[in-house]
């Protein structure tokens, strides 16, 4: 058995991912435990040998188990103009959902 590799689409961005792998992609609503499937664009063999890409799409979906959802940690936003006594600042915490990939077929 090969290692594979695939690209898998959600929340507006792509992501390179492996079979077991615990990945970091925006929030889902789902619920811990939960199964989830990827629109997916790419499924490769590790060495590169077998390369299966869609266009756009594969057929096949990458599915995955929600592990956990949460925030990640703050980004402060500054605004700053000079000489104006201008300042601004803003902070962000961004929801995520981690997913455990399952074997990719």
């Amino acid at each position: 058995m090969s290692d594979k590799i695939a690209v898998i689409k959600t929340g507006g961005k792509q992501y390179k991912v492996k079979e077991g792998q615990t990945v970091k992609i925006e929030k889902l609503d789902k619920e811990d435990g939960e199964k989830v499937s990827f629109e997916t664009l790419l499924i490769a063999s590790a060495d590169g040998k077998e390369v299966d890409l869609g266009k756009p799409l594969l057929d096949k979906k990458v599915g995955g188990q929600v592990v956990s959802s949460g925030k990640s940690k703050k980004v402060l936003v500054v605004k700053y103009k000079n000489k104006t006594r201008y300042t601004r600042t803003r902070g962000h915490r961004q929801l995520f959902t981690k997913v455990k990939i399952d074997p990719i077929v």
